[in-house]
């Protein structure tokens, strides 16, 4: 998303804590910057209650995440929440299909643009 829209202010976070302060996984990272993608500046951090003042809109990348974001929404917040994508995003380091997850994150931030397209001007 960043290279789509540099003119975003946009973060990443976990719902858990297993590796705050780690950057993204190398696997990941060289998939990325086969595609000119450098992610290795990024650090992990864990999703608070304090993000749903802090951002205008709050992407998961699949339900159980969204559901685990859900749980932690202050009663009554408007922040909008929703899934990265139609479907589930599979997680790579499982799957281990890096460049799947890229074209499928590609697609969705294109999409996720244009949904949102206006919507920053109201």
């Amino acid at each position: 998303m960043r290279a789509l829209a540099p003119g975003l202010t946009l973060d990443s976070a976990g719902t858990g804590n297993w590796h705050v302060g780690e950057p993204p996984y190398a696997p990941m990272q060289a998939a990325a910057a086969a595609r000119g993608l450098d992610l290795s500046g990024l650090r992990a951090r864990q999703f608070t209650a304090a993000d749903f003042d802090a951002f205008d809109l709050i992407v998961a990348m699949d339900r159980k995440n969204l559901a685990d974001i859900a749980a932690l929404r202050p009663l009554g917040h408007p922040t909008p929440l929703r899934t990265m994508a139609a479907r589930d995003v599979p997680d790579p380091y499982y799957t281990r299909d890096f460049d799947g997850c890229l074209d499928l994150l590609e697609r969705a931030n294109r999409s996720l643009l244009a949904d949102i397209s206006g919507w920053q001007d109201r």
